[in-house]
C-alpha cells in the first residue's frame, strides 16, 4: 500500500490554521457517546486524556505504573523549547521550525515540524496556568537557557527537573477529569494487543499486572502514548519498565513502523561502571550551557583533572565547532566524544569518558556576584564560594545526583561523561493527524516517528509530547470520530475480543511453559550488547548483517530456553518482562534491517561507509530522502514502504555547526 500523509494544501504557515478551520467537529452531546482509550500516561498520554476528558469524551487511561506520576517523562531534566522570544535574541516560530528540521538532519516531515513550532508558545501558557514553577528572571519574566543545535535561548526549565514539574501539571489536569468522571484510570495495567473489527481499531486487551487477569476494553479509537524503545539496548537512560510492547503489538496488527534505526545517543551520561548496572543516568544537556567539555592533549594522561594545566587540555568541541562550541547537537557531540576516546584520549578507569568541567563557570559567576556586592577585586576563595552558590541554584539537583552515583564532588572535580542511548526518533508511522496506518489507532509523543527526523534537538521531547496531547489530537481525533457517532459501543463479548484475548493468553502460556535454564535478564543483556556494538553509535554493513543473524539465533534460544518463575494468575514481574524482551528481540532485528537498508549517515544513524573527510555524517539526499515505513508481513519478514520527503522551505544542505 502507498502512504497518505494527509498534509494539508496551502502555505506552510497556514496549513494548521486552515486544517482547524475545515476539520469535522463532534457536538458536545455526541462526544459523551464516544469512548477513547489512551495507553500511557506520560506527558503525551496525560495531556491527551485530560484534554479529551475536558471536551466531554468518555476516556479510559491505562498505565503499567502504580500511578501516572511514575511515567518516564518525569526523568526529563533540562527543559522544554518554545518560540516565545522572551530574550529578544531573534527567535521566532520560523527559527524553531528551521532549527528542528536542520537538527534532525533533514529527515523529518516539514508540515508536522512547523505545526509543532506554532503550538509551542501555547504550551508554556498552558503550563504556567497549571502552576508549573518555571524558573524566572529577576524581573519576573520566565527564564530561558541555551540547548544544543540552536543559537538562541528558547528552553524553559524548572531547575534540573522540568519533566517532573510538567508531568505534575498534566497529572493534576488528568486527575481533575478522573474526579469529574470523564476519565477512568487503570493503573498497573499493560496493553498486550489491539482489537480490530471490520478493519478499524475497536479496543485493547490489557493485563491486570496485580492479579494477572486479562481484560477486554472497547474504544471507538485507541491512542498509543507509550514512549520510546531505547531499552532495546538494555543499558539506556530510560526507566527499567520502558518498553516497545504496545507499539509492537500495533505494528504486528498492521501499523507501519517508521525509521526504527533512528536512535538518539545522548552525549552527557554518567559512564558505565561495571556489569552490575541495569540502567544509565543522564546529566542534563543544560549543563553544556556552562560546562566545558575537554580531554587531555596527551594520550593516557594519568594525572587528576585539576592537575592538568589549561594549555594541556583539548576543548575539542570548541576547537572543531567554533560557531556552536559545547552546544552542538547531540549526535555531533556524541560522535566527537567517541572519536576522542577511540583515539586514546579518554579519561577515568575505563578510558571511555571525557570531562565536563564547571571551574570556569564558577569563577565567572563568582566575579559577577562579587561585583554586585561592590567587591571588584575579590580573592579566589570568595569568587569560588559565590560562584558555587549560583551554579547550585541553577543545577543543584543534577550535581547532587552525580555525587550520589559517583561519590565525587562535581563542584571540585570535573564530571566524567560518555554518550548513551537516550531517545528514539523512530516509532509508529503516523500521518499529519497522528493516525497510524490502522484506522482509529493513533500514536503520540515519542511513540510516533513524526517530528525529529534523524536526531532530536534537546528539550524538544517535552514540547512534542504536550503539543500532541493538548493541541493536536483534540482536533485531529474529532475528524475521525465525527464519522463514528452512529457506532454504538461494541460489547466485549464480540468474537474479535474473544479471539484476540485467546491469542494473548496462548502466548503467555507458551512463555510460561518453556521452563528453560536462562533468565529473561540474561537474554536482554545479550540483545543489548549486540545492538550497542553493531547498531549503536557507529554502524557498518558487515556488523549489521552479523547482528541480524545473531538476533535471529538469540530469538530461537529465547523461545526454547528462557526460564520464568511464578504463575500466570498472580503478580509476576518476570513474566511481564519476558513479554517485553521477546518484543525487543523482534524490534532489534528490524532496527538492524532498517540501518542496513539506509546506506547513508544522517543524525544519530552513522554509517561508517558514508562520512566526510573530517569524519562528519554524510547524507545521500538523492537516494534516501524518505521516511522508511516498514510493514510487518511475517516472522523476520518486512516490506519497506517509502514516504518521500519534500522540502519546500528548509532546503537540505550539509549540516555545519562550525
Amino acid at each position: 500500500m502507498s502512504l497518505d500523509s494527509k498534509i494539508p494544501q496551502g502555505e506552510m504557515d497556514k496549513k494548521w490554521t486552515d486544517y482547524k478551520g475545515h476539520v469535522k467537529l463532534v457536538n458536545p452531546a455526541n462526544k459523551r457517546k464516544l469512548e477513547v482509550i489512551v495507553v500511557g500516561t506520560g506527558l503525551a498520554g496525560a495531556s491527551a486524556a485530560a484534554a479529551l476528558g475536558e471536551l466531554g469524551y468518555k476516556v479510559k487511561a491505562f498505565c503499567f505504573q502504580d500511578s501516572p506520576r511514575r511515567a518516564h517523562s518525569i526523568a526529563a531534566q533540562g527543559g522544554i523549547n518554545a518560540a516565545k522570544n522572551y530574550q529578544n535574541d531573534g527567535d521566532s516560530v520560523f527559527r524553531l521550525f528551521y532549527d528542528t528540521v536542520k537538527g534532525g538532519d533533514y529527515r523529518a516531515r516539514e508540515a508536522n515540524v512547523h505545526r509543532l513550532a506554532e503550538v509551542s508558545a501555547a504550551i508554556i501558557d498552558q503550563c504556567v496556568a497549571q502552576g508549573v514553577p518555571f524558573a524566572r528572571e529577576y524581573g519576573g519574566l520566565l527564564s530561558n537557557r541555551s540547548f544544543g543545535g540552536t543559537q538562541v535561548q528558547r528552553t524553559f526549565y524548572a531547575a534540573g527537573q522540568t519533566g517532573q514539574q510538567l508531568l505534575l501539571g498534566a497529572y493534576s489536569a488528568l486527575e481533575r477529569q478522573v474526579a469529574l468522571g470523564n476519565v477512568t484510570q487503570y493503573s498497573r495495567h499493560e496493553m498486550l494487543d489491539v482489537v480490530m473489527i471490520d478493519g478499524k481499531t475497536r479496543g485493547i486487551i490489557a493485563r491486570d499486572l496485580v492479579s494477572g487477569k486479562l481484560e477486554r476494553h472497547f474504544g471507538h479509537a485507541v491512542l498509543l502514548c507509550t514512549g520510546g524503545y531505547g531499552n532495546v539496548f538494555y543499558l539506556s537512560t530510560n526507566a527499567m519498565g520502558s518498553n516497545v510492547t504496545a507499539a509492537w503489538k500495533a505494528h504486528k496488527k498492521g501499523a507501519f513502523f517508521g525509521n526504527p534505526c533512528f536512535t538518539q545517543i545522548h552525549p552527557t551520561c554518567i559512564p558505565v561502571s561495571g556489569d552490575h548496572q541495569s540502567k544509565l543516568t543522564l546529566m542534563s544537556e543544560s549543563l553544556r550551557n556552562d560546562g566545558r567539555i575537554w580531554v587531555p592533549k596527551a594520550k593516557d594522561d594519568k594525572r587528576k583533572a585539576v592537575d592538568i594545566p589549561e594549555e594541556e587540555r583539548d576543548y575539542y568541541l570548541e576547537r572543531r565547532y567554533p560557531a556552536f562550541g559545547n552546544l552542538v547537537p547531540r549526535d555531533v557531540a556524541s560522535r566527537a566524544a567517541k572519536e576522542r576516546c577511540d583515539e586514546g584520549y579518554g579519561v577515568g578507569t575505563t578510558k571511555m569518558a571525557v570531562y565536563l568541567d564547571f571551574a570556569d563557570a564558577i569563577k565567572r559567576y563568582g566575579k559577577i556576584e562579587a561585583g554586585k556586592q561592590g567587591n571588584h577585586s575579590p580573592d579566589d576563595a570568595t569568587v569560588i564560594s559565590l560562584g558555587k552558590a549560583v551554579v547550585e541554584e541553577k543545577y543543584g539537583n543534577l550535581f547532587e545526583m552525580y555525587e550520589k552515583i559517583t561519590g565525587e564532588n562535581p563542584y571540585e572535580m570535573p564530571m566524567r561523561i560518555y554518550p548513551a542511548v537516550h531517545y528514539t526518533m523512530g516509532g509508529l508511522w503516523v500521518d499529519y493527524e497522528l493516525q497510524t496506518t490502522v484506522p482509529g489507532l493513533y500514536a503520540l509523543g515519542e511513540a510516533n516517528f513524526s517530528d525529529h527526523g534523524a536526531n532530536r534537538l534537546g528539550a524538544s521531547a517535552l514540547m512534542q509530547g504536550l503539543a500532541d496531547g493538548y493541541f493536536v489530537i483534540p482536533y485531529t481525533l474529532g475528524n475521525y470520530l465525527a464519522d463514528e457517532i452512529a457506532t454504538k459501543s461494541i460489547p466485549i463479548t464480540h468474537p474479535a475480543f474473544e479471539e484476540t484475548e485467546r491469542a494473548v493468553s496462548e502466548r503467555i502460556n507458551k512463555l510460561m511453559s518453556i521452563q528453560g535454564n536462562q533468565t529473561v535478564e540474561s537474554f536482554h543483556k545479550r540483545l543489548g550488547k549486540i545492538m550497542w556494538d553493531k547498531c549503536g553509535m557507529a554502524r557498518n554493513a558487515k556488523g549489521l548483517q552479523e547482528a541480524i543473524t545473531e538476533i535471529q539465533q538469540l530469538k530461537k534460544e529465547f523461545w526454547s530456553d528462557v526460564k520464568i518463575p511464578g504463575e500466570i494468575n498472580e503478580m509476576n514481574p518476570e513474566l511481564d518482562k519476558a513479554g517485553r524482551v521477546a518484543d525487543f528481540i523482534e524490534l532489534g532485528e528490524l532496527m538492524c534491517l532498517d540501518a542496513l537498508n539506509r546506506n547513508e549517515s544522517c543524525g544519530g544513524h552513522f554509517r561508517e561507509e558514508s562520512q566526510t573527510e573530517d569524519g562528519e555524517a554524510k547524507r545521500d539526499d538523492a537516494n534516501y530522502s524518505y521516511v522508511a515505513a516498514w510493514e510487518y508481513k511475517n516472522e523476520s519478514d518486512w516490506q519497506l514502504v517509502k514516504e518521500p520527503l519534500n522540502f519546500e522551505i528548509v532546503k537540505p544542505t550539509q549540516r555545519s555547526y562550525k
